[in-house]
């Protein structure tokens, strides 16, 4: 039976100047946004105050996790299916003028913080670290003002591919758990878990602010979700983000529950107990979610050592 969505998700649609201008940039500058891709819930919010997350190396991804819209390069297993990793076949050229287009685009929405996340080209050679580099690179150079956080794939857990992209100095590196590690088979089959906590730990111990986030309503369970913070606190975690899956077709993962924003309250208290530094927690939260109010608390926070 199919749940009933609950009044507190309930969301405005889009409009406003500002939300034309930012899609109209976008739109000129053949940009992606994951804030499209991915349906996300607060697009009004964000492109009203000329915010977006920029999505970086096509608009098809080379895994197909069952929660994700973003188009994946091969079709769905079938639900609760266990997925085995295929070897991935090419895919679209990178677009070699989307730094230059990034950075411009960039520019004419006046941005001081920009969020920058892909998706995952396990393709290409270097899982496209370099185009990622060029992309940071690009962006600071026009904007050297504005602050950069990036969303990073886990490279397949490759740590000279992971350099790359650390060794262009992002403000602040984002790679998300997404779930719990039980529901990985389901949700992230070609992912893994330990690996995205070691992409994490090395983000931490390479000085930079790390970030990650989940989705709740899988049917995790609360000792899951302290077990999940407690292990992102051990590999390097700074920031957190708590939000509400909502199943972006019927092809994806039934949402098991829609949790009470009480209990989204509930995980933030319990984060920070366990020794998370910021965490952003709500039914429509998502990775980017405040992501410039984060950095600038975090930064307040943990001093100008780490930033």
């Amino acid at each position: 039976m199919e749940l009933r969505k609950p009044d507190w998700l309930k969301i405005k649609l889009p409009g406003g100047s500002s939300f034309q201008t930012v899609k109209s940039v976008l739109s000129q500058h053949h940009l992606h946004t994951v804030c499209d891709e991915a349906h996300c819930p607060n697009k009004e919010e964000c492109w009203s105050h000329k915010t977006a997350t920029f999505m970086i190396l096509g608009d098809v991804c080379t895994r197909n996790c069952r929660f994700c819209n973003v188009d994946p390069s091969s079709t769905f297993a079938p639900k609760g299916a266990t997925v085995d990793r295929p070897s991935p076949t090419p895919m679209l050229e990178v677009d070699l003028q989307e730094p230059k287009n990034l950075a411009k685009a960039v520019s004419l929405l006046d941005l001081k913080y920009t969020v920058l996340t892909c998706v995952t080209r396990d393709d290409l050679d270097d899982g496209g670290a370099g185009h990622w580099a060029a992309c940071i690179n690009a962006v600071r150079a026009k904007n050297p003002d504005c602050k950069i956080e990036v969303l990073i794939s886990d490279m397949q857990g490759d740590e000279d591919d992971l350099q790359t992209i650390l060794d262009a100095k992002p403000d602040v590196v984002a790679h998300n758990l997404e779930t719990v590690e039980r529901l990985y088979s389901t949700a992230r089959p070609q992912a893994d878990y330990q690996r995205s906590l070691d992409v994490l730990k090395y983000i931490s111990n390479a000085g930079f602010i790390t970030k990650t986030g989940v989705m709740v309503g899988l049917g995790e369970t609360p000792a899951e979700m302290e077990e999940m913070m407690r292990d992102a606190v051990a590999h390097g975690a700074d920031v957190l983000t708590i939000g509400q899956y909502l199943q972006p077709t019927r092809e994806h993962l039934d949402v098991e529950e829609y949790l009470h924003p009480d209990k989204f309250k509930e995980y933030k208290d319990k984060a920070l107990e366990i020794g998370i530094a910021h965490v952003e927690s709500g039914p429509l939260v998502r990775s980017s979610y405040h992501a410039k109010e984060s950095y600038e608390k975090l930064r307040a926070d943990l001093g100008s050592a780490r930033t």
